[in-house]
């Protein structure tokens, strides 16, 4: 995959990727490296994965951190903030990518705690070390985005209403972004080939890919998607604040 970032357009910037040790998170830190940005690559338990990433982007002339912090906890993020902005100064870019609820053993109340509150913990956090000019990326799915209005499969459900929590809970603050001269954009795409939530929705509900790459024609892989995420931190803004990435045509739209 090309990167869509020109060859230096980010010099002197710093940009942070929440769960950016492997996946799209990961693709998209690479993006944004190769484009002049100083990565901040956040993870939770996986170290060596998250400073092979590192290792990646200092080989190819980048410069990268990995530093861990569970987004749940208040301490820890504060400390990843700390540490990144020690290292790089003010963050420009804030991609807030991790996400999760469909795994095991975790509480019931788990997908809430990640995808809204950990979130709204991240922003907060993150507002007094942002550049002038920052923006916030948040990373979602049409299934999550869409929820009140299209239902989605039953395996998916809790993660679609906690990200659709998380989503409204940092579009209500719109208000205070704007007058901080942050810029705010949803990213929301279609069902990603190739990621953790791909493989478990399979596994709980086999074909359910398949179905839906024959519903919407074409379905992103992992790299796709992560150039559209990459590429939302510096187009312009659209004016409902979403950028679409793949088919929206069977999801019905809000009134």
């Amino acid at each position: 995959m090309t990167n869509p970032l020109a060859p230096g357009s980010l010099d002197g910037r710093v940009a942070l990727v929440t769960g950016s040790s492997r996946g799209i998170g990961a693709d998209t830190a690479r993006y944004l490296a190769e484009a002049g940005a100083a990565v901040v690559i956040n993870y939770r338990s996986k170290a060596p994965r998250a400073e092979k990433i590192v290792g990646e982007i200092a080989a190819a002339g980048g410069r990268a951190i990995a530093v861990g912090a569970d987004l749940t906890d208040a301490d820890s993020v504060r400390a990843m903030f700390e540490r990144a902005v020690a290292e790089f100064g003010p963050i420009d870019l804030l991609v807030l990518n991790a996400s999760g609820g469909m795994e095991s053993g975790m509480g019931e109340d788990y997908a809430m705690r990640l995808n809204r509150d950990a979130q709204v913990n991240v922003v907060d956090n993150a507002l007094p070390h942002l550049a002038e000019g920052a923006r916030i990326v948040f990373v979602t799915s049409h299934q999550a985005h869409f929820i009140r209005t299209t239902p989605t499969m039953p395996e998916y459900e809790p993660v679609a209403l906690s990200k659709r929590a998380g989503e409204d809970a940092l579009r209500a603050r719109l208000p205070e972004f704007d007058e901080r001269g942050v810029g705010f954009v949803v990213v929301s795409g279609d069902m990603i080939e190739g990621t953790i939530t791909a493989t478990l929705l399979e596994r709980a509900n086999p074909g359910a890919i398949a179905a839906r790459k024959e519903d919407a024609g074409k379905l992103y892989n992992v790299a796709e998607f992560a150039a559209e995420v990459a590429s939302a931190a510096v187009d312009p803004i659209p004016a409902d604040h979403t950028r679409y990435v793949g088919d929206v045509t069977g999801f019905a739209p809000e009134q």
